[in-house]
């Protein structure tokens, strides 16, 4: 049997929901989840250090959480930041409709798109927000890279948290080349925090 990965269409697997709770700072969001899902049994360490991260950073105007996942980025950041208008995107229909369903427990108001990288993503943004998936390669984590530039406005801001032992380097060199430069914001249990901006 192939191989099924969390950044496809696991729709069909069975479904088995649990709960998980993300603390940042002094306020904890509870998320459901379920198999076929990224991170499944809790908040992936990763997402937790961008969200910490990105706590201290001005966020404002339209933001977009490129490959959503359940949610949790998403409505971290809207719950946190209430005046920007958030858009999230997911390939995985079953982590889509977990992410409506979290956002709407949370109350965070999200729009929410069905989409292959930015196949279905329109327009510019702000700022835009990723844990990328590793496991889709290289080559696809980095036309990901390419593509929000080229949906960012100018001035606009982007983020990634990347393992170092995954290729934050490498990740780090290729945004620079793409942006000019590439700033890590903050470092964590081996996760990296970049920041460039157009």
């Amino acid at each position: 049997m192939k191989e099924r990965h969390y950044f496809t269409d696991n729709s069909d697997l069975p479904s088995h929901r649990k709960e998980v709770a993300c603390s940042v700072g002094k306020r904890t969001w509870t998320f459901v989840t379920d198999d076929g899902v990224f991170s499944k049994n809790e908040v992936d360490r990763g997402t937790v250090v961008l969200l910490k991260a990105l706590m201290y950073e001005k966020l404002r105007g339209k933001i977009l959480d490129l490959g959503c996942g359940y949610g949790v980025i998403a409505v971290v950041l809207k719950s946190s930041f209430p005046e920007t208008e958030m858009t999230a995107s997911e390939i995985n229909p079953r982590a889509l409709q977990l992410a409506e369903e979290n956002a709407k427990r949370n109350g965070a108001e999200v729009k929410f798109l069905e989409s292959d990288g930015f196949a279905s993503v329109e327009g510019t943004f702000d700022i835009i927000v990723t844990n990328p998936p590793i496991r889709a390669g290289k080559a696809v984590i980095y036309a990901m890279f390419e593509d929000a530039f080229a949906h960012l406005c100018t001035g606009g801001r982007f983020y990634a948290v990347i393992r170092r032992k995954q290729g934050a380097e490498s990740a780090m060199d290729k945004l620079a080349e793409l942006f000019g430069s590439c700033d890590l914001i903050d470092r964590d249990k081996g996760y990296w925090v970049l920041r460039c901006v157009k």
